[in-house]
């Protein structure tokens, strides 16, 4: 059922072209939402990208993508101020995910690596965790989020659990969920409603990046009460789900999609 198809809404998907974002883009797009993807990626991976692209647009609806390095600032602004001739007066942004890994993944102590810096805490923190804000706030100016508009991130564990060389994403992660609070409680009189994803152990090239990926991956599934992995599709059907008018009431919140495995 294509339950967005009418209403002339958007997602605009920030880190839209693998992993959680790609796949949350397509299932939005299944069910008749709008598509923007800003996303950076080199030219060696243009053609595999576009063909994930087609992919939405062959569900019927309105898409565009940006290459672009959405933590500029001047980018930003360029791309929000494109966004509001496409959209005109009578489309609005219903979604906006933010998907966005940028950041350095570097142990504090090692014998045979560069080891984690400030400046190391400052670019990941900035990236992952403060250009939400950022995001929200030129979207909101530019008024182009719809009445009922749902801000939606993606947390992990790693803010209450240590991993080596994660130390830097951790606090990034924990920046993420503290700005989400805030956007909900502030931004709640303009209908505007924030939550944080917390998405279980997901085989994506995110995590390929942590040392010691392999390990994370056997130990969660003998950890995970259902014995597998969380998919990119289990984490799209919850942003589906935060995106219908029935959830208009969940908001400032961090939702584990994981199958249980927070519990043990």
């Amino acid at each position: 059922m294509k339950e967005f198809k009418d209403k002339n809404y958007w997602a605009l998907i920030l880190g839209g072209s693998s992993g959680l974002g790609l796949a949350t883009a397509k299932k939005l797009a299944r069910h008749g939402m709008n598509i923007c993807i800003v996303h950076r990626n080199p030219r060696i991976q243009e053609e595999a990208i576009l063909k994930e692209f087609n992919r939405i647009e062959q569900e019927g609806v309105k898409f565009k993508a940006f290459n672009s390095d959405a933590f500029k600032v001047e980018k930003r602004e360029a791309i929000v101020q494109e966004l509001q001739s496409i959209l005109g007066g009578d489309q609005k942004i219903r979604t906006m995910v933010h998907s966005l890994a940028k950041g350095n993944l570097k142990s504090m102590v090692s014998d045979e690596k560069e080891v984690l810096q400030h400046q190391d805490f400052v670019l990941t923190i900035a990236s992952m965790g403060i250009s939400l804000y950022d995001w929200a706030k030129s979207i909101f100016e530019a008024n182009l989020f719809a009445d009922d508009a749902r801000i939606l991130s993606f947390t992990s564990e790693g803010t209450s659990r240590v991993w080596n060389g994660y130390a830097a994403v951790s606090a990034a992660k924990v920046t993420l969920e503290a700005i989400t609070r805030n956007l909900a409680y502030e931004f709640a009189p303009y209908g505007i409603k924030a939550n944080c994803i917390q998405a279980g152990v997901t085989d994506t090239a995110s995590l390929r990046m942590i040392p010691g990926s392999e390990k994370i991956i056997k130990h969660t599934l003998k950890r995970n009460p259902n014995k597998r992995l969380t998919t990119p599709e289990d984490v799209s059907n919850a942003v589906y789900l935060l995106s219908k008018d029935e959830a208009s009431w969940i908001t400032g919140t961090v939702i584990p999609v994981d199958g249980g495995e927070h519990l043990i």
